[in-house]
């Protein structure tokens, strides 16, 4: 005879526990719905005046010169500000030796910061973290300091002007960066994958290019279009260290108070664009730099 199971009533919470449980849910709600605002917030702050620029950008010149200004969708769109832009005098020219800089500064950048990067991420050295901490300090000094010094220097090598000693300046601007971002990325790989390599007959250097390169492959490339944009985008270096050989921001900075609101407008959308695509592809190698690059 199988005697019936007895199943025991749910317990019953009291009265006080379920207002402190019902007041940390609101309490979790609250603090929830803060973050999201000022999280929409911060976006807007940012996004406005690209939407703005964007708007001014492409439209025609005749509606950026009215005023009160509007945005899309309630402005004709037109590329006539755009075409406006492009065949002013000294654009092609500057955007072409902008792509020639920053292609020449990402080469050396990557060559140089991917064997770094793998050392600070994978060795444990004597005078690590002095090395990386001088790799941080290189940042501290402003570029006006260095761009003066340097400009001499190139007069008396007579390379003044040249869109490869701009290159040069640009790479020492960029390489601490570079390195981090590249050390970070070679961080996230862990080290028994090489091990496990080894164990299978691979030599260090067969387990590096056949296991960890064609990972990290994908980081480097960010690293590499990360050096692109902060080349792309340099203004002071470029103005102080090129006359003839203007690069696109020198360019647009030099005929700055002479140009027209369209020109202004359709300058500063068109060196923003490449900055924000790019950025957006390599966004999550940026927010792992700062927590992989110290394991």
């Amino acid at each position: 005879m199988t005697t019936p199971v007895q199943v025991s009533a749910p317990i019953q919470a009291s009265a006080e526990v379920r207002a402190v449980h019902r007041k940390m849910l609101r309490r979790q709600r609250i603090r929830r719905g803060l973050t999201y605002l000022v999280g929409i917030l911060i976006s807007l702050w940012f996004l406005i005046p690209i939407w703005f620029i964007g708007s001014m950008a492409l439209t025609t010149p005749a509606t950026v010169r009215t005023y009160p200004k509007s945005v899309f969708p309630f402005i004709p769109f037109s590329f006539d500000t755009m075409e406006f832009f492009l065949t002013s005098r000294g654009i092609i020219p500057g955007i072409i030796n902008s792509v020639l800089v920053a292609v020449i500064t990402l080469t050396i950048s990557t060559i140089l910061a991917a064997p770094a990067g793998y050392a600070i991420s994978r060795f444990r050295f004597f005078g690590r973290d002095t090395f990386r901490l001088a790799i941080l300090a290189t940042r501290a000094f402003p570029i006006v300091v260095l761009a003066i010094p340097l400009a001499v220097l190139f007069i008396n090598l007579d390379i003044f002007d040249n869109v490869f000693s701009l290159a040069l300046m640009h790479t020492a601007l960029a390489l601490p960066t570079t390195i981090l971002v590249i050390g970070s990325v070679f961080a996230s790989i862990p080290y028994e994958l090489e091990e496990a390599a080894q164990v299978f007959g691979c030599t260090p250097a067969q387990a590096f290019r056949h296991v960890v390169l064609p990972l990290v492959l994908p980081g480097i490339a960010a690293a590499a279009i990360f050096t692109f944009v902060m080349s792309w985008n340099e203004v002071f270096a470029a103005s102080v260290l090129t006359i003839q050989n203007r690069t696109l921001p020198a360019q647009v900075l030099n005929a700055l108070r002479q140009s027209s609101e369209a020109y202004k407008f359709a300058g500063g959308f068109f060196m923003l664009l490449p900055s924000m695509i790019f950025i957006f592809f390599i966004r999550r190698y940026l927010f792992n730099m700062w927590g992989q690059v110290t394991k």
